[in-house]
Parts: structure tokens; C-alpha cells; sequence
């Protein structure tokens, strides 16, 4: 069963990937399906700060913090966003209160 992404969830890469900047975007390649997956700056932000396990609250307060965006929107696709990335196996995902 797959699990749902919440503000809750603790998300960071799978070590089943490796990933390059690119002028400040991010290519990452999927070493277990050989698929690449391109982000764009602020997807790329969000790369960099999910190399080490975080909260989705604590990456969308940054978010806010950095970029001019309404913190309701940027959770919205702050999850999108997330959750993409989980069905192409590039991050894992606990979350704090349980299944």
C-alpha cells in the first residue's frame, strides 16, 4: 500500500539515485530503472534540502522563506511535487505519527 505524503512525513533522496546541478536546475537518474527525472530551480532547492532527512513542514518553511509564495500554495505543490518523486522511487518517506 502506498503511503500518503503529509506536512507530518519525513522525506529524503533514495540512495538509489545520483543526481547533477545544472546552471541551478537538477538532473537526477534513477539507478534502478535507468530513467532520468529534471527539476527546475525551485525543484531544485528542494532537491538540495531533502539529501538529508526533513520534515515537509520544515522544506516548505524554507520554501517560504526563500522564495516570495503563498505558504498554503507552496504546500500544495510542495506535496504534488513530492509525491511525484516518490512514484518515481527518487525519495523515501516515513511519517512521524504513524501509517
Amino acid at each position: 500500500m502506498a503511503r500518503k505524503i503529509t506536512v507530518n512525513s519525513i522525506v529524503v533522496a533514495t540512495k538509489d539515485q545520483v543526481s547533477a546541478d545544472l546552471s541551478g536546475e537538477a538532473a537526477i537518474l534513477n539507478l534502478k530503472s535507468g530513467v532520468y527525472f529534471g527539476l527546475n530551480a525551485v525543484g531544485a532547492s528542494i532537491w538540495k534540502l531533502i539529501q538529508e532527512p526533513r520534515s515537509v513542514n520544515e522544506i516548505n518553511d524554507a520554501l517560504v522563506q526563500e522564495y516570495d509564495v503563498d505558504p498554503d500554495q507552496c504546500e500544495k505543490d510542495l506535496l504534488a511535487l513530492l509525491e511525484e518523486l516518490l512514484s518515481k522511487e527518487l525519495i523515501e518517506v516515513t511519517n512521524e505519527k504513524g501509517p
